[in-house]
């Protein structure tokens, strides 16, 4: 795709393209997402809702939904516990059926995110990201993205940077629809969802250049 296509697609047609795909899919994922909330509720405590503050096109920060899949206690007995260890039965259903980011389709409408765009990651990780990695940021976030669909948490913090920043410069139609196939294959085979069998992802604190400059100041 020229240079002036692509620019014509991301800021245009792609939001259209998610407006309306999120208009048709919000009664159904409304019903799922009603359901996920009263078990949620039934099996534990505290909020069926996630949310938390990440930054979104341009840095710009903006609040995202998940359904919760952990419980809110993160001690038992004085110890720590892993990510698998909170995980609920409801959690661990919700959570293999993807349907944990369907509320994300309000973050869609509202304009903060795409179907289809890099992971809104973690607001702490802002002051560690290279310039060149800052860039993932020049497109609106998505729900599953061109790293998520080529090893997620397989990948190494810089292996899934230099994806993103790879979709900035490649963003198309035909990328985006590949991507969403792709999703859904691996949201059916499991595909590198998790790194080990205890953690999610590990933190990102940032490229070992960075880091090492961060840590002797």
């Amino acid at each position: 795709m020229k240079k002036g296509s692509k620019g014509v697609y991301n800021r245009y047609v792609k939001r259209v393209l998610d407006i309306v795909f999120a208009l048709i899919l919000f009664i159904p994922a409304l019903i799922i997402v009603s359901i996920c909330y009263v078990s949620i509720k039934i099996e534990s405590k505290g909020p069926a809702f996630f949310v938390q503050d990440r930054p979104g096109r341009n840095g710009k920060i903006f609040r995202i939904y998940k359904l919760r899949t952990m419980r809110v206690e993160t001690e038992k007995d004085g110890k720590k516990l892993s990510d698998m260890e909170r995980m609920t039965r409801t959690g661990a259903i919700i959570r293999k059926l993807s349907f944990d980011e369907l509320p994300q389709i309000y973050n869609i409408l509202r304009g903060e995110m795409s179907f289809i765009g890099n992971r809104p990651l973690l607001v702490d990780y802002l002051e560690y990201y290279t310039p060149e990695q800052m860039r993932r940021h020049e497109v609106r976030p998505g729900i599953s993205g061109w790293a998520q669909v080529n090893g997620r948490n397989e990948l190494s913090w810089e292996e899934k940077f230099e994806m993103d920043v790879w979709y900035v410069d490649n963003i198309s139609f035909a990328l985006d629809l590949k991507i969403f196939g792709k999703t859904i294959v691996n949201v059916f085979t499991r595909r590198g969802v998790n790194a080990t069998a205890d953690e999610t992802m590990e933190m990102f604190h940032g490229t070992n250049v960075v880091r090492d400059y961060i840590n002797e100041k």
